[in-house]
């Protein structure tokens, strides 16, 4: 008798831990099962802002793409299409046939425009927020640029706090997440990060930086651990595909993710072939191939 009642209480537990699964939302157990997912750039796939950028996302066999917001120049913001609802719906719609994502919002027009001296920066983070919430997407990149170098202009720093404090508080009151990228090394950056003060603003990590300035990658990684990363570029500079690169082991980077605990997109960004750089399908397709063969082998 107690062998019965052991199988079937066997049986009942087995039945309901199917259902609960089962009842979990999407998110999480596609989350459970793939920790990593795999998205390219539509800027850097020469379609900022197009539409066909999505059907190449899915040639190419990746999870999804970032989306720029559209050049900046001298206007008070981005030129962003997806201002228009026909656009946004356009870009939704499609994305749901496909069965992909947008990963990330991109402002890349700080890469060449100064954060700290633009009058109107918090209508431009604004309109990146609302895009953000209307097309559903939780992470945007904002890249310190050129201009705000913390390493060449130190001086900067205390406006780039307190402007980014700004930021902060406009992303949490959205419950969205504003990754930056700077040009100090792990130690520092986490510094910043503490400055800002706001769980809203993180790290989005870029392998190439800590791999051109000569820094250990992985000590980079474990430095700011998984809490200070919203997601990585997880690409070196052009030169040669990511399966040919010997200064980027991404077996090792996968070991170094794992015992950080750090889960989410790694968006490849460059490590274009340099003797045919603007082969959009074989540049970026191979690295989609790689990486998913790497970070999402069963």
């Amino acid at each position: 008798m107690k062998s019965r009642i052991s199988r079937r209480k066997f049986l009942q537990q087995a039945t309901a831990v199917v259902l609960g699964t089962a009842l979990l939302p999407n998110t999480i157990y596609a989350s459970a099962k793939n920790p990593y997912k795999i998205g390219v750039i539509d800027l850097m796939m020469l379609k900022r802002q197009k539409i066909s950028a999505l059907d190449l996302t899915h040639e190419l066999g990746a999870d999804g793409v970032e989306v720029d917001m559209g050049g900046l120049g001298n206007r008070d913001t981005f030129d962003n299409k997806l201002a228009d609802p026909a656009t946004r719906k356009a870009y939704l719609d499609k994305l749901k046939a496909l069965n992909i994502e947008i990963c990330s919002l991109a402002m890349t027009g700080f890469y060449a425009q100064s954060l700290a001296k633009r009058a109107t920066y918090q209508q431009m983070v604004q309109d990146c927020i609302d895009t953000m919430k209307a097309m559903r997407v939780k992470v945007a990149f904002l890249p310190l640029g050129i201009q705000c170098d913390l390493i060449q202009y130190p001086e900067l720093r205390p406006v780039l706090v307190e402007r980014l404090k700004v930021i902060g508080k406009m992303a949490a009151k959205a419950k969205v997440t504003i990754g930056i990228e700077t040009a100090l090394d792990a130690t520092g950056e986490k510094k910043f990060l503490d400055d800002i003060g706001s769980t809203y603003i993180r790290s989005y990590f870029n392998f190439s930086n800590a791999l051109k300035n000569g820094r250990d990658l992985h000590q980079e990684l474990r430095v700011l651990g998984k809490d200070y990363i919203c997601q990585i570029h997880c690409t070196d500079e052009d030169g040669v595909w990511l399966e040919n690169n010997k200064r980027l082991n991404m077996i090792e980077v996968k070991k170094t993710l794992e015992e950080m605990g750090w889960k989410g997109w790694l968006v490849i960004e460059r490590s274009r072939d340099a003797n045919n750089p603007r082969d959009v399908r074989g540049n970026f397709g191979a690295n989609t191939r790689y990486m998913k063969k790497i970070f999402q082998a069963s």
